[in-house]
């Protein structure tokens, strides 16, 4: 019965290129969920969503995620926490919409990496995000991200 989530090779999403550079881009449909009791789509429901954009888009390009916060890189353990999100809703979105999520790379620092989020319904941009991740230590230090995952974000 079902197969490993890497028998599905969709399920985090695609890196695509377009005139604007290489983005990920994830796929979503509200559900019941994600939705007020107006079948309107709940404002806390966009964060989630631009969490697994995030995760999904850090997953493709080379990060893992398991191996990061076990310390099984040969690093101390850390992750990648928000440090700041500014967030802009647009239009709603509506139960049973598919949408998607479109992450793109804004800015690599020391620890700290910047993405650009929207998600549309379409070609109708229903919300936009400036998002700042730090990567932090256990102990909830900043810790400098990698040379090689600093490489993957470059080429993504």
């Amino acid at each position: 019965m079902g197969g490993a989530a890497r028998d599905w090779p969709d399920l985090a999403g695609r890196i695509i290129e377009d005139e604007g550079g290489r983005r990920h881009v994830l796929p979503i449909r509200v559900y019941f969920e994600d939705t007020d009791f107006s079948g309107v789509v709940y404002h806390a429901s966009y964060l989630r969503w631009c969490e697994r954009g995030r995760s999904d888009f850090l997953r493709l390009v080379g990060n893992d995620h398991r191996a990061l916060i076990g310390g099984t890189t040969g690093r101390e353990p850390a992750a990648f926490v928000v440090r700041r999100m500014k967030l802009e809703y647009l239009k709603p979105a509506y139960i049973d919409d598919v949408l998607e999520v479109h992450t793109r790379v804004r800015e690599i620092g020391a620890a700290s990496l910047t993405l650009d989020q929207v998600i549309c319904r379409d070609d109708t941009r229903l919300f936009e995000a400036e998002v700042m991740v730090v990567l932090v230590s256990t102990s909830g230090k900043p810790r400098r991200i990698s040379e090689a995952i600093r490489s993957a974000l470059r080429s993504a």
